[in-house]
């Protein structure tokens, strides 16, 4: 290790839809973080994280904050603002807009508390030109004492580099918190239920998916050791829903099902068996008892 290695907490935030998954795979080489373009696609804190010999930056992906509809409307908020307190850069996502909407209003409202670096990181700057780039700028510098401005294209890679190397000026030198080969600290069943939820948001309707919780049962070796035989239930707030997920004759749930034992295969590096039910559970989105049982636990914010 080296003598002046740094180490620190970067929060990621913004609005739904603005990138902040694809950036953060992006910038540590491999999916963790679920991607999707409809809004609301992150529900947990997901702490991923870079090593070099340079130091260790750990990054906490948020969910979207947005008009909160449902008890885990808001608890996706909390999970979202909460993380701002205890970090040591903020780092700010925003979409190339030459105005700042109502959102990102409430966001500036958020972070005028911040007693740490805020960074703003304007995303998806290869989908206008440069001079365009610089009225975004403008838009922006007036509206908060930002520590930096950076734009990037978290999709191409573009300035991405120069990004982290502009985090790695905020740390300080500190102990290394995770080992060098470990990149993320989410438990693999969680990836795995991520991974299944995000082939239904891309498969399916706008409205259905925001109604949907994705559990694994259960997961074990095969006895040749070498597949992986998992089990899952995808948890639906409406009977109609179930059946749209299961598809006319299966077809929709096999479609998941392929697509979703793909990314697992490619994550784990193993043979998968990926076997999947449906289950109704109504209104779960508004029950204490149920988004416990699905792994959202607001007493953590």
């Amino acid at each position: 290790m080296a003598d002046n290695y740094k180490t620190g907490f970067v929060s990621i935030i913004g609005r739904p839809n603005v990138g902040k998954s694809t950036l953060m795979n992006h910038l540590i080489g491999q999916k963790i973080a679920i991607m999707s373009n409809k809004p609301q696609t992150t529900r947990n804190k997901i702490h991923t994280i870079i090593s070099s010999e340079k130091g260790q930056i750990i990054f906490i992906d948020t969910p979207g904050i947005h008009m909160a509809k449902s008890k885990l409307g808001t608890y996706m908020n909390k999970a979202a603002t909460g993380t701002i307190r205890d970090v040591d850069v903020i780092m700010w996502l925003v979409e190339p807009d030459k105005r700042i909407g109502v959102l990102d209003r409430n966001i500036l409202s958020i972070l005028e508390g911040a007693k740490v670096p805020v960074i703003l990181v304007i995303n998806k700057i290869d989908t206008i030109s440069r001079e365009e780039i610089l009225t975004v700028i403008n838009t922006y510098k007036d509206a908060y004492d930002f520590a930096e401005i950076i734009p990037v294209s978290a999709l191409k890679g573009d300035n991405t580099e120069h990004l982290t190397e502009t985090l790695y000026g905020f740390m300080e030198e500190g102990p290394q918190f995770y080992p060098d080969d470990m990149i993320t600290d989410q438990p693999e069943r969680q990836i795995m239920a991520e991974l299944i939820r995000e082939k239904i948001l891309h498969l399916m309707e706008q409205e259905i998916p925001h109604g949907i919780a994705v559990v694994i049962d259960q997961v074990e070796t095969g006895e040749n050791g070498k597949t992986l035989h998992v089990d899952a239930t995808i948890i639906c707030e409406k009977d109609s829903h179930k059946g749209m997920v299961i598809g006319k004759q299966g077809s929709m749930l096999k479609r998941v099902g392929t697509m979703a034992r793909q990314d697992i295969e490619r994550l784990l590096g193993s043979k998968v068996n990926l076997k999947l039910w449906v289950k109704v559970k109504k209104n779960w989105r508004d029950s204490d008892y149920l988004m416990r049982n699905f792994g959202f636990h607001k007493d953590e914010f």
